[in-house]
């Protein structure tokens, strides 16, 4: 989680109490929940497996709701229930080991009281600081000393981190701790064992100046409600002979069909902490079509498989197709149909039927010694945007935005089938391993041409920032979804008159014992099934 939304997640912090009587911690979190809250806590201190079902419940219901879920001390509960991160005390385990077996993505927090704590601490696996006790508590007997706010404010100068304070905090202690500089305050027993819940959950959560819910999202639970929800939302189109609704769609006589698949799974493709569902949808739409591109192809019925798992909500699917089907209205293409089924993680099947150019369909094997290699546009962006994710840098907000929003390039295809070029590939697997496909499929090497290379600014910013190299990015990043093509040169300054950003890479040669004879050591193309 970048550090702004983090900063923004900890503002109303709600811990569940399992000593509470008759108000079981699900019902807790949903009152926390529709109240406000911006992050849970499942704190269960005589955890057993008894209880793993509660905390998967609990679970399902934040992510429903877009609000992180954190486990408290125990950090192969938050690994088995796939928490987004862990709270642990200095007497816990190490949050080394935490961030090693949750992985760079998750929140950690760590509980500190006094500015020496704080010094004497690793904080480079953490993420934030909970500090306290600041008042007396109810729901800790074996609580240490307080620390009051004079402590708190302590803390908070010393820390590189952001604080949560903790301890015995209601709605009319919250404004003092938010001024001594808290991101946020952490409640339980203010909720937990007050006499109306619900109430004191919204005093908690102005004093925190969070808004409360109208309602709370739950997950889909009705296949074909959801479907026929999404069936209303597609639009007509005449290519649609029989539109969705029944078993099939009748397509209209295309004299060409190209055909193509893609898969967008959660974890792997993209992560709803990182993208709202209509970004997600948007670029499993553009992914999916930038094969098409390569083919000459232009789009006419897209279909959608969903794996829907208990977390997702019924408006999240809704709000992951409106992405869908702005892409598809860009593009012109119709949604012909899909599925949906239950599954453990969200992920997308996407099947594209595109009609083909009339007289050209470019293939990997089209390349000749003396032709040379080009690329559309420049190359890496994707690539250091996911890095930039990964590394939780907000700052180059251009190359987050390639990663999360790519182009499926028709309008270059459409200059490259205009000069007849037929050796095409789009660049989802970074240019080491798709110009390899070309020099393969062709049975020729290509030679790699660094000195026209011409790189992004921000990218060249970001490798100077972590001192990575720019061809390195370049050779090995995904997702860029530009064109690569070898021609002859000739053709290639007739194609620049209407392309100006294209720029040659490398050299189509007879086969020498290699495909790629130039790579750098250590250089791989970007794999998507790699952990």
């Amino acid at each position: 989680m970048l550090p702004d939304r983090l900063q923004k997640a900890l503002r109303f912090y709600f811990i569940t109490d399992d000593g509470a009587l008759d108000f079981p911690p699900l019902d807790q979190v949903r009152i926390a929940i529709q109240a406000g809250a911006t992050i849970v806590q499942y704190r269960n201190k005589s955890f057993s497996l008894r209880f793993l079902n509660e905390a998967a419940a609990i679970r399902d219901l934040c992510k429903c709701n877009a609000v992180p879920f954190i486990v408290n001390d125990n950090i192969l509960l938050a690994k088995a229930v796939e928490a987004d991160g862990v709270h642990l005390g200095l007497d816990d385990e190490d949050p080394a080991l935490a961030r090693n077996v949750l992985g760079p993505q998750a929140i950690v927090g760590l509980s500190i009281s006094n500015p020496f704590q704080l010094q004497q601490s690793d904080l480079s696996p953490c993420d934030y600081i909970g500090a306290g006790p600041v008042f007396d508590t109810q729901t800790k007997p074996d609580t240490k000393k307080t620390i009051g706010l004079m402590g708190l404010e302590a803390v908070v100068k010393a820390s590189p981190l952001p604080v949560v304070a903790v301890g015995g905090i209601d709605h009319t202690s919250a404004e003092a701790c938010f001024n001594r500089g808290v991101a946020g305050v952490a409640v339980i027993s203010a909720v937990t064992r007050a006499e109306n819940p619900r109430q004191h959950a919204m005093q908690i959560s102005a004093a925190c100046g969070c808004s409360s819910r109208s309602a709370l999202a739950s997950a889909w639970d009705d296949e074909f409600v959801l479907i026929d929800k999404l069936i209303r939302q597609a639009p007509s189109d005449p290519y649609l002979k029989v539109a969705p609704g029944d078993d099939a769609a009748l397509l209209q006589d295309l004299s060409k069909p190209v055909i193509t698949t893609d898969t967008q799974k959660e974890g792997v493709h993209f992560r709803l902490d990182w993208q709202t569902p209509q970004e997600v949808g948007r670029k499993a739409v553009e992914s999916t079509f930038s094969d098409l591109a390569a083919s000459y192809a232009a789009p006419v019925s897209l279909f959608v498989n969903l794996a829907l798992p208990p977390y997702v909500s019924d408006h999240t699917v809704e709000a992951l197709y409106a992405g869908i089907l702005k892409a598809l209205g860009k593009h012109g293409c119709t949604l012909g149909g899909g599925n949906i089924s239950a599954a453990h993680r969200l992920s997308l099947d996407l099947f594209a039927v595109g009609q083909g150019h009339d007289t050209i369909f470019p293939v990997r094997s089209g390349a000749r010694p003396g032709f040379r290699l080009y690329c559309t546009g420049p190359l890496g962006l994707a690539r250091a945007g996911l890095e930039s994710l990964i590394r939780k840098d907000p700052e180059f907000e251009n190359l987050i935005a390639k990663f999360k929003s790519p182009t499926a390039r028709f309008d270059a295809a459409k200059v490259l089938a205009d000069n007849n070029v037929t050796c095409v590939i789009d660049i989802s697997d970074g240019l080491a391993g798709d110009a390899r496909h070309i020099a393969a499929a062709s049975g020729l090497s290509i030679e790699f041409d660094f000195s026209f290379w011409d790189f992004d600014s921000a990218l060249v910013s970001f490798c100077e920032k972590y001192r990575l190299k720019p061809e390195d990015m370049v050779l090995t990043g995904g997702e860029d979804y530009e064109l690569l093509f070898a021609c002859s040169p000739s053709i290639f300054e007739k194609i620049r008159k209407d392309l100006p950003g294209v720029y040659q890479v490398g050299r189509c040669l007879t086969f020498q014992g290699k495909h790629l004879l130039n790579l750098p050591p250590g250089i791989a193309s970007y794999q998507h099934g790699k952990k």
